[in-house]
């Protein structure tokens, strides 16, 4: 089966590649916990594939005999415009990567869609020649899921997509969306993306959540990635754990493999080590 590499090197030779083609995994995390880092260093990675494969093979090395690289990259965010993603990238790894690797990625700002019917004043999430010109009227606006379902219809197939994020859509559940809403639309583009063949991360934070809500989400989800803070003594670590992966666990499960233990270097997220069953 072919696999689509997350970009997380020692992750990506642990499960014989990446993720199975056409896979939604959802990315759940604390708040700091290195959920948002791993979208990130995917993010880079993938697209180092296209615009710098040298720099791509110092960082990351050569891809898994299974994996493929993705035909493009987006990043699709319901909030945060380009420049603060790049500069928040640019926090976490080294400037250089960001910089080659983002020249490979397709940004989506949903702002104009999500802030709509929101209290917040036009100006500050549409551009001045955008305002002047009347495009920032409500009536001009698909609403974010018919414009997310654009996106996606358009960019996803072969590709890896990531959304960011889904706490976004949770929190402006209203008028649009209901929570409910939330798990039917990721179990409707979980759907989708078999037959699209990439990969979508989305992106969550799951202390937002109830337990029976983020439980809903992992169920509609093909995978889940959990990140967690874990205290010894007088440390903290960042771990991240494979709740649930159709066609990954079982190759984790059979190495007894309990949860990754990680890092954030000038490479981005990182596993720094596996923790086993004894």
């Amino acid at each position: 089966m072919q696999r689509i590499p997350f970009g997380i090197r020692r992750l990506d030779t642990t499960v014989g590649g990446g993720a199975p083609a056409g896979s939604v995994v959802l990315l759940s995390g604390e708040a700091g916990a290195g959920a948002r880092e791993f979208t990130y260093t995917s993010t880079v990675m993938n697209g180092l594939i296209g615009s710098d494969p040298d720099l791509f093979d110092l960082y990351y090395g050569g891809l898994e005999p299974a994996a493929e690289g993705p035909g493009a990259v987006h990043y699709v965010s319901f909030t945060t415009d380009e420049r603060q993603v790049r500069n928040e990238m640019e926090l976490a790894m080294d400037e250089e990567l960001v910089d080659s690797g983002l020249s490979n990625v397709t940004f989506h700002d949903l702002s104009p869609e999500y802030f709509r019917i929101s209290p917040v004043p036009r100006e500050w999430y549409t551009s001045e020649a955008a305002t002047i010109t009347g495009l920032g009227a409500n009536s001009d606006r698909n609403s974010v899921p018919e414009a997310l379902g654009d996106r996606l219809t358009e960019h996803a197939s072969g590709n890896v997509v990531v959304l960011d994020s889904l706490t976004d859509l949770i929190a402006s559940s209203g008028d649009e969306l209901t929570w409910n809403d939330i798990p039917v639309l990721l179990k409707g583009i979980s759907r989708a993306a078999y037959e699209w063949g990439g990969l979508i991360l989305v992106h969550v934070n799951h202390e937002t959540l109830t337990d029976e809500q983020h439980g809903q989400l992992i169920d509609a989800a093909d995978g889940t990635l959990l990140f967690e803070w874990e205290s010894g003594g007088s440390a903290r670590a960042r771990t991240m754990v494979v709740k649930q992966f159709r066609g990954v666990l079982s190759r984790i499960e059979e190495e007894n493999i309990v949860r990754f233990e990680t890092e954030i270097g000038d490479a981005g997220l990182d596993i720094s080590d596996v923790r086993k069953i004894r």
